[in-house]
């Protein structure tokens, strides 16, 4: 009996003694908090546009408990950014938290920035200041930066209308669209759509030194910009009322399908169009001109053409689209069910992972066909499934030392990162093939091509 007396004070004993230790906390100044991160940092954000939620995790890793006796804003909330202490939103300040021993509480952070009506990306910081019971400060540095930009939702252009302007568009709703008979002409902008806008041509659409893409400008794991996933905006449509399209020294990326064109004609010169959810260019019974243009990397066909006819000069479609193993084509040419096919080919890479990236498809004794010309070109296919009508043209082979994407400067495959400019080594750089023009060679020999397919420059 006196055994199990002595056992149950002693159990009573130590329990207590595990809560009042556990329960302990402690004012001495020197006793700190540890963060995972002493800076919260944000993407770039367009100003008045919220931001995704970061988050910070406090550690007390002493001896004893620690009490926040204040968390605070070091500029009042003046500065865009929203704090959640363990729960408790800032408003402006919260008080009295306790992170016990061995304990840890979440903070999680959002900005929202004002309009800053300066030129460029400018930095927007403040400090979370944690003051202890001792009296000691902790201080977690908050910084983004803030981009002006322009909203526009859901224009529609009837008459013939420029854009150019020095701060960003953001793109929202159904996006643009350009009625019949009226032309938009724009230059030296840069347009952000955001999910399920786009543009739609049903008039004329002549664009110079532009950027089309998504507007998410941060991250979706800390590796991966949503820069670099496709399918972040509708792309450019262009229905049959559309003529006379041109698009020039621009960039189309991160869209779901860049370019439709359907019985329109549309010229693009100097134009990158890359990671797609879709297609890059699918043309229907169209006039297409494509000149020094890289299409690459897109779920679909980097280039589908179907009953148009299309000429191509020094362009580079490269098919490595790292999302799926059931990517598209780098080229496909095939008839309508109502007209045949002209592709006209100079001075072009076609690669890709595929041992066979190029589809065709004819009808020889049909009035209905698919006639085609590669000149100069350097293609990833089976060299037998092509018939005589080529002229110097190369064959890539796994054999091959360079070859694939061995052609280019960078393919970064785990960081989804792609360079396409034609690498020194590349017999593309030596042939000077593709869409990357090298001196004055390549001008005189742009310049004979363009007379011997007749391809009208602008």
């Amino acid at each position: 009996m006196i055994r199990r007396f002595f056992f149950f004070t002693l159990t009573i004993a130590v329990l207590l003694t595990a809560c009042t230790d556990n329960d302990s906390f402690s004012a001495s100044s020197g006793q700190r908090l540890t963060f995972t991160q002493d800076t919260v940092s944000f993407d770039t954000l367009f100003s008045t546009v919220p931001s995704v939620t970061r988050t910070l995790w406090v550690h007390n890793k002493t001896s004893d408990g620690i009490r926040i006796q204040t968390a605070r804003l070091e500029r009042g909330g003046q500065s865009g950014y929203r704090v959640n202490v363990d729960g408790t939103y800032l408003d402006p300040v919260g008080s009295d938290f306790e992170v016990r021993k061995g304990d840890s509480l979440l903070i999680f952070v959002e900005v929202t920035t004002a309009e800053t009506h300066q030129e460029g990306p400018q930095l927007i910081e403040d400090n979370l200041l944690l003051t202890l019971e001792s009296g000691d400060v902790q201080r977690i540095n908050l910084r983004t930066y803030s981009w002006d930009a322009r909203k526009i939702s859901d224009l529609v252009v009837r008459r013939d209308t420029t854009i150019s302007s020095d701060v960003p568009l953001l793109i929202y709703g159904g996006g643009i669209r350009v009625e019949e008979g009226a032309t938009l002409t724009l230059s030296n902008t840069e347009f952000y759509f955001h999910e399920a806008a786009g543009m739609q041509v049903n008039g004329t659409l002549h664009a110079e030194n532009c950027l089309f893409r998504g507007d998410r400008l941060d991250r979706l794991f800390p590796y991966l910009p949503y820069d670099r996933v496709p399918g972040q905006w509708e792309g450019l449509e262009f229905s049959p009322t559309s003529s006379d399209n041109y698009i020039a020294n621009s960039e189309i990326r991160n869209s779901y399908n860049a370019i439709l064109c359907d019985s329109t004609t549309l010229t693009l010169y100097h134009t990158k169009i890359h990671n797609c959810g879709g297609y890059g260019i699918y043309a229907h019974n169209s006039e297409l001109t494509l000149s020094y243009c890289q299409l690459t990397n897109t779920l679909d066909d980097c280039l589908s053409v179907e009953g148009s006819q299309v000429s191509i000069e020094h362009c580079t479609l490269a098919q490595f689209y790292p999302f799926s193993a059931n990517r598209g084509m780098a080229l496909r040419f095939v008839t309508s069910e109502d007209m045949s096919t002209h592709l006209l080919c100079a001075a072009t890479l076609v690669t890709g992972y595929a041992d066979d990236v190029i589809l065709y498809q004819e009808y020889a004794d049909s009035a209905i066909y698919c006639d085609y010309h590669f000149q100069d070109c350097i293609l990833r296919t089976d060299s037998t499934l092509l018939s005589e009508r080529l002229e110097r043209v190369a064959w890539e082979s796994p054999k091959d030392s360079i070859q694939g994407k061995r052609h280019f400067r960078v393919i970064d495959e785990e960081n989804f990162y792609y360079d396409f400019t034609i690498d020194s080594l590349s017999p593309a750089f030596q042939r000077q093939i593709g869409c990357y023009p090298i001196g004055e060679a390549v001008e005189q020999s742009r310049k004979t091509r363009a007379g011997f397919y007749g391809i009208q420059h602008r």
